[in-house]
């Protein structure tokens, strides 16, 4: 069987590359900002004095005779505000003390700033090493870049400021799910908002959100819901100083009579924009999936090329507090459907930064490890193109099954027969070995319809005996 010519895979191609080889070119006009937005380069150079501390610290931990792996050394203990998003790896004392004599600053603000610089994307751990970020490398050059690291560290705003000790991780959790329609409503009034009247509308969402989650049993008896937030105060009072340190609102000084008032700065006047205009745009695409759920979401995004399924994966993100989206995108990567898999991570890419830390423990569950390794390696810098070498070989094989499987399911006979140049095995019978040997649950479904689907008869009888070997247990 080896020596027939009809057997020989061709050379494999990326998965990547064929995965970049439709594109799209969005031929909806940009819309413009409200009048009275500053210019992208105001903008940038605002987020450049937000950021200040985190680059100077980014490059002194990235250069080349920097200490990196005191960096890493140490973990920051949990706190209440980072319950629900996990904890940070934040420098050792020894490490901080150095970075801020070298460059001029208390070690608590290096700490700050090393928290910053993570959650912007301006550094990237590699094991024990630290390596600068594709956007600290554009950081002078590149407003785009700038703006983008500025939009990932409001999204992690929550981990930035320890939320008040005492605080059930729930009551914070619905406070950060709420926030959205703050910003909200101090982006529409276009001025400064007295923080009664915010505390108002966070009491408002918090209670849509509790009645949304109280569910009636089986036996008809009403599920007992939250009790109302004792600290709903506090909690806006720390969600508002949050948004204050990264630059997206200012808090007057003192209490007025009429208690104090919020503002948004130009910066996060523009974010919150985007995010609406992200959201505006989705509700009136012909996709709409904004209110989707994460698995209807991705098959509604399934027949779209790259661009636009994009576009519907940030509107949709832009919709849900980042955790749980991050949290429903994994649990439909988890699912029998292995195209809703491969989406799922296509989503995650563009989550970017805040997603890591699931990405990474995803990488212990067998049916996930191949797409987290990808993704990692792309996180980290490798060229799409040759972040299939991260993958073994028993993972690249898995991983063909499975893109597989979800041809077989939604795609047509003759991409399952060109999946076959994807293979990293040389020829028929190298593949089949393999293939049989991985383990996936889906092989003998996949052989079956690879033999339905291929013209050639011999490579056909050839798939049909390993299924049939696969279903029978025989070797």
């Amino acid at each position: 069987m080896a020596r027939n010519s009809r057997l020989r895979l061709v050379r494999p191609r990326s998965l990547a590359t064929a995965r970049r080889a439709a594109t799209t070119r969005r031929t909806r006009p940009a819309p413009r900002p409200p009048e009275g937005t500053p210019p992208r380069a105001e903008l940038a150079r605002q987020a450049r004095l937000v950021l200040a501390d985190a680059v100077r610290i980014a490059r002194w931990a990235a250069a080349p005779r920097g200490p990196q792996p005191g960096l890493r050394a140490a973990t920051a203990p949990p706190s209440s505000a980072s319950a629900a998003s996990g904890s940070a790896s934040a420098p050792s004392a020894t490490t901080a003390e150095q970075a801020a004599a070298a460059l001029d600053l208390t070690p608590d603000r290096v700490r700050a700033g090393w928290d910053r610089a993570r959650l912007a994307g301006l550094v990237e751990l590699h094991g024990a090493t630290v390596r600068p970020g594709w956007r600290l490398q554009a950081w002078d050059r590149d407003d785009s870049a700038v703006l983008r690291g500025w939009v990932a560290l409001l999204d992690a705003w929550s981990l930035v400021h320890p939320a008040p000790e005492g605080v059930a991780p729930g009551a914070v959790a619905e406070v950060v799910e709420a926030v959205p329609q703050v910003l909200s409503l101090l982006q529409l009034s276009q001025g400064p908002v007295l923080v009664p009247a915010l505390l108002d509308l966070l009491g408002q969402r918090v209670d849509e959100l509790r009645e949304e989650r109280c569910e009636v049993p089986g036996d008809g008896a009403p599920a007992p819901c939250p009790p109302p937030a004792e600290r709903l105060p506090a909690l806006l009072d720390w969600a508002l100083e949050g948004l204050a340190e990264v630059g997206a609102l200012t808090l007057d000084g003192e209490a007025g009579p009429e208690g104090r008032h919020a503002t948004l700065t130009p910066l996060g006047n523009w974010a919150v924009w985007v995010k609406l205009e992200q959201i505006c745009v989705a509700a009136q695409s012909p996709a709409g999936n904004i209110e989707q759920s994460a698995a209807d979401m991705l098959r509604g995004c399934a027949r779209l090329t790259p661009g636009p399924a994009r576009d519907e994966y940030r509107a949709w993100l832009a919709a849900r507090p980042l955790a749980g989206a991050v949290a429903e995108l994994l649990t439909a990567a988890r699912g029998e459907d292995a195209l809703l898999r491969g989406l799922a991570f296509e989503a995650l890419r563009v989550v970017g930064a805040p997603a890591e830390a699931e990405v990474r423990a995803a990488v212990a569950e067998p049916s996930l490890r191949p797409y987290a390794l990808l993704w990692l390696a792309e996180y980290e810098g490798t060229d799409p193109d040759d972040a299939p070498e991260v993958l073994t070989r028993e993972e690249a094989t898995w991983l063909w099954v499975d893109t597989a499987a979800a041809v077989a399911d939604h795609g047509e006979s003759e991409l399952l027969v060109r999946h076959l140049d994807s293979a990293v095995q040389g020829t028929v019978p190298a593949l089949l070995e393999e293939v049989r040997a991985v383990g996936h649950p889906r092989t003998v479904q996949v052989l079956v319809a690879l033999a339905a689907a291929h013209p050639d008869p011999a490579l056909a009888k050839a798939v049909r005996r390993a299924a049939f070997q696969v279903h029978t247990g025989t070797l």
